[in-house]
């Protein structure tokens, strides 16, 4: 609260670890949390719309999964727009920018199985890409994988 100002606004960023619990019910395996480490999250060549003085890249979480399970996937989390919804990408990550996997620049790499794909969503982080790219006088943040918590269950957030 010692660095709160009238001027400063403040924003709550949906999560993509909300659409987690919904994939594991119908028996999609989240790799990151088999392998008991945080997700992969990357910074991508894509380009996010400036908003005044900020600007930055999108980045991206990865999880990789089974081809025959990707429909699925897709399916449940584009139910969760307000934390990230739908991947933005599926397969090659060179595409998005991304040279290699087992480097992320933040969180955790993951294997990814044999004969599966990365799968990519849009990521929380991005906003601390921008403000790290432009450099705000003043920003305060979550650190990657360590984001607000609410009482609001996951259905909450769903649409229908």
């Amino acid at each position: 609260m010692e660095y709160w100002r009238d001027d400063l606004v403040a924003f709550l960023i949906g999560c993509s670890f909300t659409f987690e619990s919904p994939l594991v019910e119908a028996g999609i395996p989240i790799q990151h949390q088999l392998q008991g480490v945080n997700v992969p999250m990357y910074r991508t060549a894509v380009r996010c719309e400036s908003a005044g003085s900020l600007s930055g890249p999108m980045v991206v979480s990865m999880r990789p999964l089974p081809p025959e399970r990707i429909s699925d996937a897709v399916r449940i989390t584009s139910r969760y727009p307000g934390v990230h919804g739908a991947p933005v990408h599926i397969g090659d990550p060179r595409q998005l920018g991304i040279s290699d996997l087992q480097a992320p620049d933040f969180g955790d790499a993951v294997e990814v199985p044999a004969g599966w794909l990365p799968v990519f969503w849009a990521c929380g982080v991005t906003p601390q890409a921008a403000v790290m790219e432009s450099r705000p006088e003043l920003a305060i943040s979550h650190a990657p994988g360590h984001m607000l918590i609410t009482d609001l269950p996951n259905a909450s957030l769903q649409v229908p």
